[in-house]
């Protein structure tokens, strides 16, 4: 395994000013209007952050003065199976109610570790959740799955889905973390299937960075926690369970890229279904479109994470970043999406870069960073299940354009596809809106379709419109 990542202690937590003071005016103003925008489309609820670790082992790893229970320290030794349980526990679910017939409403939760197989081949510890829901399935078939992966939540550890699932707002110092997914996760467990949630290889689990972006990561990520869902106590589901992958934004990517990896990977997950809502397919051009934006500090997540899994990127890194970028790159390493919104929103990256350049031109004029993300390419190969692809034509984070072309590429390796434009007014350059809403306003449709899949109801495709479609 990679080194163990460093982590600010709660007396070592610098603010998140290190490219200088912050623009008074226009600046300050667009970053409360992301920040506002961010809390009033998801709609968390605050819930007291961890303060202790959960088991003896080694000294607690403290992020931006969050506690990470101990229970996410990977062992030295993993299973060698891919999707085999490390360990478990009992996880109180932040928002749940008792129920008259004894069990928790609307489930109940597990933390899961589990082995996973990482872009170099390489063994990883991957943290998650699992909710054997309380409401019946009254669909077709044994009670399906649903794999779901969570949008982007941070590179610090405490950011992880599965922290938020039981605290679904935490504050620590200079950090916030909002479970925005988890209103997705409850409307499946509401419709009896079970959810199983990865937290990503890095992301939770202490010993590594959190891979953001790594489709191969992401991908095996996803459809190991499916296999280890069959294995933990209690849990209704099967081999035969009808499996569906769920996402959006980082999570669509993870969905895109899993539904793409399962007929090699994971043969053995019986695939029913695969949603992918704003999928980041080319990150060459979604770096386009987050440079600049509320989520500016994506970049330094997306360029941390590729350093973590390749080594020899650390040199190009330090050769293309001045101190400011290297600082930045540093602090964004423990950051959640509230941090980065506050600390680094609407940054250019241009201010990181050695020669004052866009990291996209720098990108360009590097052969091994232009490598790096071709093969971060989604759309090379053909899902073997039906996919529901969304993305909303004003989406300037997540790049419609893009996003289309993944439809495209796919159909035309004749997948089964349905695309949907989501049509929306411009809702604000930059600030995240234009991505955030279509998340809310196709969620209902998207759970809707998901569950036809998991009830065995056939989709039809309708590549056949995309010359017709924005």
């Amino acid at each position: 395994m990679s080194p163990r990542k460093t982590t600010r202690s709660s007396s070592t937590v610098n603010t998140p000013h290190l490219l200088g003071p912050r623009r008074p005016g226009r600046r300050t103003g667009r970053l409360l209007a992301a920040s506002v925008a961010a809390a009033a489309c998801l709609g968390a609820v605050a819930v007291p952050a961890s303060a202790a670790a959960t088991s003896a082992g080694p000294e607690p790893v403290v992020s931006r003065g969050v506690t990470i229970p101990a229970f996410y320290n990977p062992p030295a030794q993993l299973p060698s199976a891919d999707g085999s349980l490390v360990r478990t526990e009992p996880l109180p679910l932040g928002l749940s109610l008792p129920g008259l017939d004894g069990r928790r409403i609307p489930g109940t939760a597990t933390r899961l570790m589990y082995k996973s197989t990482d872009a170099g081949g390489g063994p990883v510890a991957v943290t998650g959740a699992y909710i054997e829901p309380s409401a019946a399935w009254r669909g077709d078939g044994p009670r399906p799955l649903v794999a779901l992966a969570s949008g982007t939540m941070g590179q610090g550890d405490q950011c992880a889905p599965s922290l938020s699932l039981q605290h679904p707002l935490t504050i620590g110092e200079g950090t916030v973390s909002i479970g925005y997914d988890n209103i997705a996760v409850y409307r499946f467990l509401a419709a009896g299937a079970a959810v199983v949630v990865t937290d990503y290889a890095g992301l939770g689990a202490t010993d590594r960075l959190h891979t953001y972006v790594n489709r191969v990561d992401e991908g095996h990520a996803l459809l190991d926690a499916a296999r280890a869902a069959r294995s933990v106590s209690g849990a209704s589901i099967t081999s035969a369970s009808r499996v569906g992958l769920y996402g959006y934004s980082q999570g669509g990517g993870a969905s895109a890229s899993a539904a793409e990896l399962q007929s090699s990977y994971a043969p053995d997950v019986n695939l029913a279904g695969t949603y992918a809502g704003a999928p980041p397919a080319d990150l060459t051009e979604v770096i386009k479109g987050i440079d600049g934006s509320a989520l500016a500090g994506a970049l330094a997540w997306s360029i941390n994470g590729f350093a973590q899994s390749d080594p020899s990127l650390k040199a190009v890194v330090d050769a293309n970043t001045n101190d400011v970028g290297k600082a930045a790159l540093k602090d964004a390493s423990t950051m959640c999406v509230g941090d980065a919104i506050l600390g680094h929103g609407f940054t250019n990256s241009k201010k990181w870069t050695a020669n004052g350049k866009p990291i996209a031109d720098v990108i360009a004029a590097e052969p091994k960073l232009q490598a790096v993300l071709a093969q971060q390419r989604i759309g090379n190969l053909k899902p073997a299940a039906p996919v529901r692809l969304a993305t909303g034509v004003q989406d300037d984070i997540v790049g419609h354009e893009q996003a289309r072309q993944l439809a495209v590429d796919w159909c035309r390796k004749g997948a089964n596809v349905t695309y949907e434009a989501v049509q929306l007014p411009n809702l604000g350059d930059k600030i995240l809106t234009n991505h955030l809403a279509p998340y809310l306003t196709d969620q209902g449709s998207a759970i809707s379709w998901m569950t036809d899949r998991l009830s065995g109801r056939k989709a039809a495709s309708n590549c056949w419109s995309m010359p017709l479609q924005p």
